[in-house]
């Protein structure tokens, strides 16, 4: 597993705000984008970073009420910003200082899928959400595991042969885009860090005498 040293942009999946897409100008592989914001825009400065619906973006410029970054082909087409257009609402959050508290979980920004909210239900004061998951992303799924949706930490609270469910309170409902999403709209998906390089570790290519890393393994080294 990487130490979080050699991590350069790390984000909690706690937003910040809401922003708003203020302009979409197409140029040579890629776009550049404006984002309307406030909050985030205190003390940011230029080539910094910002996860715009869990996607990490660089601040290339910055106006008096909004932030503009360069996104690559790559990033239009494996995320959800692909499809955003002026006026679309965006959870912003600014990347992690290593010296604060994580009231999420460890989020990269780096996105590994596109879902579909299939459901969404008001169960009390709290928001129920279905999401179906990418088949080579569910693996990555544990009831009471994380999972960054559009950037936002969220606990799983089921999972099933396609889906997974997760529980909104009223706070993160009310200033993130999850509180307006309806049934059918497309979410970036980021799924648990430490789980993929766990997977890595276990499964990747290891020198011959390598110790096999299995249950019995770290059992007897007390990790279980």
């Amino acid at each position: 597993m990487l130490p979080l040293t050699s991590i350069t942009d790390m984000f909690t999946g706690i937003i910040e705000e809401m922003g708003v897409v203020k302009a979409v100008a197409r140029q040579p592989g890629g776009v550049r984008m404006a984002f309307l914001a406030h909050r985030i825009l205190d003390g940011l400065e230029e080539g910094e970073s910002v996860a715009v619906n869990g996607v990490c973006l660089t601040a290339a410029a910055k106006q008096s009420d909004a932030f503009e970054a360069d996104l690559s082909m790559e990033t239009l087409q494996r995320t959800t910003l692909g499809q955003a257009g002026v006026g679309d609402a965006v959870n912003l959050e600014r990347s992690l200082r290593y010296n604060g508290r994580v009231g999420g979980h460890l989020v990269s920004g780096h996105v590994d899928g596109v879902g579909r909210l299939r459901d969404r239900k008001q169960e009390g004061n709290t928001l129920l959400l279905t999401i179906e998951i990418p088949k080579e992303l569910r693996r990555y799924c544990a009831e009471k595991g994380s999972i960054a949706v559009d950037g936002v930490s969220l606990t799983i609270n089921a999972v099933g042969e396609d889906a997974i469910r997760v529980a909104v309170i009223p706070h993160t409902a009310n200033v993130t885009t999850l509180g307006v999403k309806g049934a059918g709209a497309a979410v970036n998906l980021e799924v648990d860090l430490i789980a993929k390089y766990l997977e890595r570790l276990l499964t990747g290519d290891r020198p011959a005498d390598a110790p096999k890393i299995d249950l019995d393994y770290m059992k007897r080294k007390g990790l279980l």
